[in-house]
């Protein structure tokens, strides 16, 4: 399993960010792929995940911690073996490393495991 991150960077409070994830070594429409983050000091904590397994009934439902809810929006291209995270309106507190993860979710908090190797974001003031 190798999930490969891409599009972080630095940008100012109120800008716009996409991340991409590269998935490869494993059935990309089998999983639900997503994204955690980890601020310095801080525990890595769940984002948001997009289930995208074919023929699933949870198909197309994804999660998002309360943070980010109608800021951040994720996708995924199953075509491409790829997982998108549409990040805007960002605040300086979003500064964190953005990590790629399989992940699931239930009545508790998103849970991941398969780690990218992680994509700084930072958001200035």
């Amino acid at each position: 399993v190798q999930l490969v991150e891409s599009g972080g960077g630095l940008v100012q409070a109120g800008g716009s960010l996409r991340l991409s994830c590269a998935a490869s070594g494993f059935t990309f429409d089998e999983y639900a792929v997503g994204w955690f983050r980890q601020a310095p000091g801080k525990e890595r904590e769940g984002v948001s995940c997009i289930d995208s397994t074919d023929g699933s009934t949870y198909y197309g439902s994804t999660y998002y911690a309360d943070s980010v809810k109608g800021r951040f929006t994720i996708s995924s291209d199953n075509a491409k073996n790829t997982v998108y995270l549409q990040m805007n309106s960002l605040k300086p507190e979003d500064t964190a490393v953005y990590y790629c993860a399989v992940c699931w979710w239930s009545d508790g908090p998103l849970r991941g495991d398969y780690w990218g190797q992680g994509t700084q974001v930072t958001v200035s003031s």
